[in-house]
């Protein structure tokens, strides 16, 4: 087992990617010599080359078409997109193209494109660098979304998001990329690991949806509640889309409440479809209404009000409380 940060363990697991499947390439903005905003492909263009770490001009749309007509041609692409926000000039390549070729050439096609993307706040950065789109990314069939929340499967599941045939938006929480955790570096990533959800905290009391950044704050609440004699089980979607929802539910009808916390604003979001899926499956287990926390419907503040507009500890304290009560 090795200690590493998030943002090392998703370095090596692409290393490990690069070196298992001479196919697979990284592309994007300052993702060589730099190693990315983040430095989180550092020194893999030095061990593998420029035709495999590819620095490409500031051009998202180009960046993800280029990585589509690689797909089509035996490549499995790793595009870096540097901030969240950054992502929408490729809207149309992912959602119009990458995201149909498997259905509209009924099957004979198949686009494994993976497309890295920092999201969240904690950073103390604005607007179209702290945001969370993934709901609309998991609105459109055709994508597999996901998120991990630590180390370990960081680098389990970006190893099998560059495996994957599919097209996967990987969201990789950048709040969380200076956490440590154990990793073991020799284990095969867990069949399955980009559908399935895995409870992070068992409980009985109370269920507490998250994923991504919110996983840690779901667990300090978790802790927090501990302390005054409430089990809460803290499940991590991993999956965005598909959802895992029988995990979901499982948990739900165990416990009878259910919270669920993003970064992402409440409205239209990830939340609401757990929260019509929980009440579709598990009507008769409830005993209150599924509850949301998330961001406000407002665009991303600026740094000195980013902490009141993400979801805190308190605010998911509240929600339980909320829910226990009625």
């Amino acid at each position: 087992m090795a200690t590493l940060t998030f943002a090392k363990a998703i370095t090596l697991g692409l290393r490990a990617a690069l070196a298992d499947d001479d196919k697979a390439l990284i592309m994007g903005e300052d993702v060589g010599r730099l190693g990315g905003v983040f430095r989180v492909t550092d020194g893999l263009q030095a061990e593998f080359g420029e035709h495999r770490v590819v620095d490409t001009p500031l051009a998202e749309s180009g960046i993800v078409g280029t990585a589509i007509g690689l797909a089509l041609r035996g490549y499995r692409p790793v595009c870096e997109i540097q901030f969240d926000g950054f992502v929408f000039p490729a809207f149309d390549q992912i959602t119009t193209q990458l995201s149909k070729m498997h259905y509209r050439s009924r099957g004979r096609l198949r686009v494994p494109v993976v497309i890295r993307i920092p999201f969240g706040g904690g950073i103390g950065a604005v607007e179209h660098h702290s945001e969370s789109p993934e709901a609309l990314f998991a609105h459109t069939a055709g994508l597999r979304v996901v998120s991990p929340s630590t180390p370990q499967d960081a680098y389990d599941m970006i190893r099998a998001a560059v495996a994957s045939p599919d097209p996967v938006i990987f969201f990789e929480p950048k709040g969380r990329y200076w956490s440590k955790g154990e990793v073991d570096l020799d284990a095969a990533p867990a069949a399955g690991i980009l559908d399935t959800a895995r409870v992070a905290r068992p409980g009985t009391d109370v269920t507490i949806v998250a994923y991504g950044p919110t996983v840690a704050t779901a667990l300090k609440a978790a802790d927090a509640l501990a302390g005054e004699g409430t089990a809460a089980e803290v499940v991590d979607l991993r999956a965005i889309s598909p959802l895992d929802v029988p995990a979901v539910v499982a948990s739900v009808r165990r416990t009878g409440h259910c919270v669920v916390v993003h970064e992402a604003p409440s409205a239209h979001g990830v939340g609401a479809e757990v929260a019509a899926r929980v009440t579709e499956e598990a009507f008769h287990h409830l005993e209150a209404p599924v509850i949301r926390v998330g961001g406000f419907h407002a665009p991303y503040p600026v740094a000195k009000l980013e902490h009141d507009y993400l979801p805190s500890v308190e605010r998911v304290l509240d929600a339980v409380d909320r829910s226990l009560a009625y």
